[in-house]
């Protein structure tokens, strides 16, 4: 079995014997062939799948893999870099970094024959702007011309092309009802969708007008939904009915290993999870004490070795959404400190120890099971009793986030989450006091930190936006609006006759593009 995990190496002797490999198996490499098909098995919680009036809208997709029928203006690659994709050119109008200027690439067409225009962007942010929560912040777009678009925000945005490579902000064709933009699944994409059993499986053949010229290669592509499903995926993909799967259960990676005629692909990085530490009256985590206590408790290292297999699977979190593969996350300086938990405990009059709320979580991953076990288990070290729940995955989301007015008394719960690695600028953004991820968090702490983000996003030198980030990630050390303990590193297992399929930090971001069969 051939594993595709990139091994360190050491010396400019062993990088330069590495280049030289690496031209060697490019020159050995036979040439992409055209035709086939490709059937895969998503496994992760797919908490927005439609119905049949609305399954082929990219909000709605069967697992939001939305790249195989459509295109957003930007695109973050497998190693968190931003790249153009339907624009040519993303860029400050001004020094405010309030109005961005796109030029959009001249002769994309939709599926339908349709020529995409600057038009089109606008009516599909008329959606974004009010659906999707990065793209709140644009309070209008401007059509300078049929290849030029401008968006108006809020305020300055330093890292707002991130914002245009949001899996859900597709450019669909205009309309000038928003209620109807993308009900036709009518995208740009590499692949046009030909059938759709919502929530079940999604089928798609290839697009011969696409705008990357000679792309796709395959005939057809289909995806098939087994969440919750770990078992019945892998049976089906032994028994060929599935030629890869994405998002598998860590437990199976060692078992995988062994597979005959199979790859391991994992991504650099991936989703993880988030505790959300509710602070409405009366809750325990209003006490900045017992969110310490919690958080120094949890052995993170041990939970990464445990429920991962080790830090090539897995990373240690360290409170905030950034993911350890960002080159802006600041590696927690002590991951468990008992004697720190025991001690906040006893300043917070719980010297004996502390039983906390139940902690609710759904199986969105296969592996939540065992990762919450094993957290319960850790702190239980340091004197904290942590009840936990498994709740279905159907209708979780409404069950946990309850009502942010704290005076109609259904508060969000304790509960968990899953997020996934995105830039900074969001990233950092999600623990703002107005979210439920953080618990609605406020206080002097809440108030420096959202300073700090002010400050970042009008600071355009990366360098200085790193160490904004490094202080705004110190005060989540200390204040712990949620726990973020620890990360999976997305792992796909595949047909070594599949080529070229790269796995992705944010699994809706994998390509299709360039995947082709060689038998």
């Amino acid at each position: 079995m051939r594993d595709l995990a990139r091994r360190p190496l050491l010396g400019a002797g062993a990088a330069l014997l590495a280049a030289l490999d690496s031209t060697l198996a490019q020159a050995q490499q036979p040439a992409p062939r055209r035709g086939g098909a490709l059937v895969y098995a998503q496994l992760s919680g797919n908490r927005r799948g439609g119905d049949a009036t609305n399954s082929r809208h990219p909000y709605f997709m069967v697992d939001l893999i939305t790249r195989s029928a459509y295109n957003t203006l930007a695109w973050v690659d497998e190693e968190l870099k931003l790249q153009l994709e339907l624009a040519t050119r993303i860029e400050p109008a001004d020094e405010s970094l309030k109005v961005w200027e796109a030029t959009i690439r001249e002769g994309v067409r939709f599926h339908d024959g349709r020529v995409m225009t600057a038009a089109d962007v606008a009516s599909s942010f008329e959606l974004h702007r009010q659906r999707n929560f990065a793209s709140r912040q644009i309070q209008r777009t401007e059509v300078v011309n049929p290849t030029t678009i401008r968006f108006h925000l809020d305020a300055g945005n330093s890292e707002f092309p991130f914002v245009l490579a949001e899996y859900d902000c597709v450019v669909m064709p205009a309309n000038p009802d928003i209620e109807r933009i993308g009900l036709e699944g009518i995208g740009t994409g590499p692949f046009r969708i030909t059938g759709s059993d919502p929530q079940r499986r999604m089928t798609f053949e290839r697009f011969d007008g696409y705008w990357r010229q000679g792309f796709p290669y395959l005939d057809r592509l289909e995806v098939v939904n087994r969440e919750g499903q770990t078992e019945a995926a892998l049976a089906g993909y032994r028994a060929r009915q599935f030629d890869a799967m994405l998002n598998i259960d860590p437990r199976l990676i060692r078992q995988m290993e062994r597979e005959p005629q199979t790859d391991l692909v994992p991504a650099a990085s991936g989703d993880q999870a988030v505790i959300i530490l509710p602070k409405h009256p009366g809750s325990a985590f209003n006490d900045v004490r017992i969110r310490r206590a919690l958080s120094a408790a949890i052995d993170r290292e041990g939970l990464v070795r445990i429920v991962y297999g080790g830090a090539r699977w897995g990373w240690v979190g360290n409170d905030s959404h950034l993911a350890a593969a960002d080159p802006m996350f600041v590696a927690p300086e002590r991951p468990r400190d008992l004697a720190l938990a025991r001690r906040l405990l006893a300043e917070a009059g719980h010297a004996g120890g502390i039983t906390l709320p139940t902690l609710y979580y759904a199986p969105q991953w296969p592996e939540m099971a065992r990762y919450f076990q094993f957290i319960q288990e850790s702190v239980r070290e340091a004197g904290i009793t942590l009840p936990i729940e498994e709740r279905p995955n159907d209708g979780y989301l409404r069950f946990r986030q309850g009502d942010p007015d704290v005076t109609k008394g259904n508060w969000h719960r304790f509960a968990y989450t899953a997020v996934g690695p995105r830039n900074p600028g969001i990233s950092l953004f999600r623990m703002r006091p107005a979210n439920n991820e953080s618990g609605y968090w406020s206080g002097p702490a809440a108030d420096r930190y959202m300073a700090l983000y002010a400050r970042a996003m009008l600071t355009p030198d990366a360098a200085a936006r790193r160490a904004i980030y490094a202080d705004m990630q110190a005060i989540l050390r200390e204040e712990v609006p949620a726990l973020l303990p620890a990360g999976r590193n997305n792992v796909l297992i595949k047909r070594n006759t599949v080529q070229n399929l790269k796995n992705h930090p944010q699994h809706w971001s994998v390509r299709w593009d360039d995947v082709w069969r060689s038998a």
